[in-house]
């Protein structure tokens, strides 16, 4: 509740001072009074939203185009470059440059039509992100102020359930429109997901011989990092009576060394006929069955013990034994990590086993975080989906396989939201545009970008990124993505009547 109340008030102080800032603007710059209709031009490019309110035009008298520049797709104030107002009428053009801004994200231009009639408004952006412009089409010139005032009344836009939220508060603020896409929705499977560790990914390092077990370090812990090669353990059966490796590596050195030292005492004595040629391939099968016996045990043992190595890098993902434990030969000693690709094993009902087949994208949701993230984000790909069931789990297994580019933990939970192929188009806005007030969702759909109405949606399924619109909102409306819950709390202020007009 006191978070609540603390959001309230940033936004009531938010509303202040912007109100207060615009009242000297208002001002310094303007000298028609409250009341007077204004016009609220609005357009987009890819890189730039442009809103402008402007006195209506008539030929001869100079109208203020107070003018707001903000930066797609962060809706950041446009702060520094040179813009250029051209109004084309009939081919005839007037103009004016600015080099800097009135004031951060707002240039103040002031225009004076020449000649009456329909034309354009085009703003050409010069800054250090390159060149660009936006075009305001449905400009109307009039000869006479009358017809000019009439002609604007009648285009003033309101609602009874808007709200103002000006530009200069959604530039200190995290806010976002966007119009709704209208896209395949097909059915949505929503289920949880167990992430694990992807088959070559992880590797388990088990005993090869039978002995007490030393760490090679004292911080062999789970989750340290860990390089190929790297010595980990030692593995020794000194001082024991029955499995000494070191008895037998000592035993095998002995016998490797006499059989070699026969062998080659033989083969000189068979050069002088005093030994017979079957003494000496006997003598040469007893040198070359030691060496390989000396050979395997030199190669993963020393007169110590045996050296326990990381095959792979990566990080201990869990260790299984403790300092001085005894070990069998065979057994698991530790699990290596690498931790890049993740498996996401899931379960689904069977009501849903006739359109598994068609699965073709997946939205991920993590539950310590709540970071979404799509199946192409991380290089995903569905890996496989039962075909049945079994005895004694009556569910069906899909598993899919994911990069760890994300907050991932092995052996943790994610939402898993499984969409399959239509043909069915849907209307859908983000997860993040929706507001919840007993029961009942609503969005914030733009009249123009300083004054925005509540409107009740009736919302279908989710894909845990984006929901799928029902009814209240057609796909050629503009709609509050990020932000929303800020403009609630800015109406519930009462600061500012939606009714009372707006003036810089």
């Amino acid at each position: 509740m006191k978070k609540i109340i603390s959001i309230i008030a940033i936004v009531a102080a938010l509303i202040s001072s912007c109100s207060q800032n615009k009242d000297a603007e208002h001002n310094a710059t303007e000298a028609a009074s409250h009341n007077e209709v204004s016009l609220k031009l609005t357009s987009y490019n890819p890189d730039y939203e442009v809103f402008a309110e402007a006195a209506p035009f008539v030929v001869g008298k100079t109208s203020r185009v107070l003018t707001h520049f903000t930066h797609l797709p962060g809706f950041n104030a446009v702060i520094s470059g040179s813009i250029t107002i051209r109004l084309v009428i009939e081919g005839k053009e007037v103009s004016q440059q600015l080099a800097q801004p009135t004031r951060k994200g707002i240039y103040a231009f002031d225009i004076t039509p020449l000649t009456p009639g329909k034309g354009q408004i085009f703003y050409d952006i010069a800054n250090d992100k390159g060149k660009s412009q936006l075009v305001v089409s449905e400009i109307m010139v009039f000869a006479k102020e009358e017809d000019a005032d009439k002609a604007a009344q009648a285009l003033v836009k309101t609602s009874p359930f808007a709200a103002i939220f000006t530009k200069e508060q959604s530039w200190k603020v995290d806010f976002a429109t966007e119009m709704p896409k209208s896209e395949p929705f097909g059915q949505v499977i929503k289920t949880t997901a167990q992430v694990q560790s992807a088959q070559g990914d992880e590797i388990m390092v088990s005993a090869k011989t039978s002995g007490m077990l030393m760490f090679s370090s004292g911080n062999v812990l789970e989750g340290k990092s860990v390089s190929s090669g790297e010595v980990l353990f030692s593995i020794s059966g000194s001082g024991m009576a029955e499995n000494n490796s070191a008895v037998r590596f000592l035993e095998a050195q002995n016998n490797y060394e006499k059989a070699k030292a026969d062998y080659e005492r033989m083969k000189e004595l068979a050069k002088d006929k005093i030994v017979s040629d079957k003494d000496l391939i006997a003598a040469k099968n007893q040198y070359e069955n030691t060496k390989a016996i000396y050979n395997n045990l030199n190669t993963n043992f020393s007169a110590k013990g045996q050296n326990v190595c990381s095959p792979m890098s990566g990080f201990v993902k869990q260790l299984f034994v403790r300092n001085g434990q005894y070990v069998e030969a065979g057994q698991p000693i530790v699990s290596i990590s690498q931790n890049k690709t993740l498996v996401l094993h899931a379960e689904v009902q069977q009501k849903y086993a006739q359109v598994l087949g068609n699965i073709t994208n997946a939205n991920i949701r993590t539950l310590h975080n709540n970071q979404a993230y799509t199946l192409a984000e991380l290089n995903g790909k569905v890996l496989s989906y039962g075909r049945n069931t079994n005895t004694d789990n009556y569910l069906i297994p899909v598993t899919l396989q994911i990069d760890n580019k994300g907050s991932f933990i092995s052996g943790g939970f994610v939402e898993l939201y499984l969409k399959t192929t239509t043909n069915t188009r849907a209307i859908t806005v983000p997860n993040e545009a929706l507001l919840e007030e007993q029961g009942n969702y609503f969005v914030y759909v733009q009249i123009n970008p300083e004054l925005f109405e509540k409107r009740e949606v009736f919302p279908g399924a989710t894909d845990g990124l984006r929901t799928e619109i029902l009814k209240g909102l057609s796909e050629n409306e503009r709609l509050v993505t990020k932000g929303a819950t800020l403009i609630k709390l800015a109406q519930a202020t009462g600061t500012l009547d939606a009714h009372s007009g707006h003036v810089h």
